[in-house]
């Protein structure tokens, strides 16, 4: 039997996360940006992977984000990423290892990393 695509596909990102994981930690020095995108919406968060917290998060669903109806995805995500960056910035957090999650490094997840940098975020 043959699988449906999106199986197939979930399942390939699924290992190449694992592998990206496998040599990828954050510490309290260099905590982890790790960001998730769904159809519609991209969510990143900074993470200190020793201690297990979420240190800093934020998403296109936040209320401290403002996407106006219509704007495309890809700023969005940039929008994302450089209000992460800021809010990182006054956490004292300059430097992160960057987790694209499996996801291909373009795009959505590329325009999110670039809005990171532009805040002042050492990828």
């Amino acid at each position: 039997m043959v699988k449906p695509s999106n199986i197939v596909r979930n399942e390939k990102r699924a290992r190449r996360r694992k592998a990206i994981r496998k040599h990828m930690s954050g510490t309290a020095s260099r905590p982890r940006l790790v960001v998730f995108r769904s159809l519609n919406h991209i969510y990143g968060q900074i993470i200190d992977d020793l201690k297990g917290h979420t240190l800093v998060s934020l998403s296109t669903k936040s209320k401290e984000v403002q996407v106006e109806e219509g704007t495309k995805r890809v700023n969005a995500s940039f929008k994302v990423g450089q209000l992460l960056g800021e809010k990182a910035l006054s956490a004292g957090i300059t430097k992160v290892c960057f987790d694209r999650a499996g996801y291909k490094y373009h795009g959505r997840v590329k325009a999110f990393a670039d809005g990171a940098r532009k805040a002042g975020l050492e990828l």
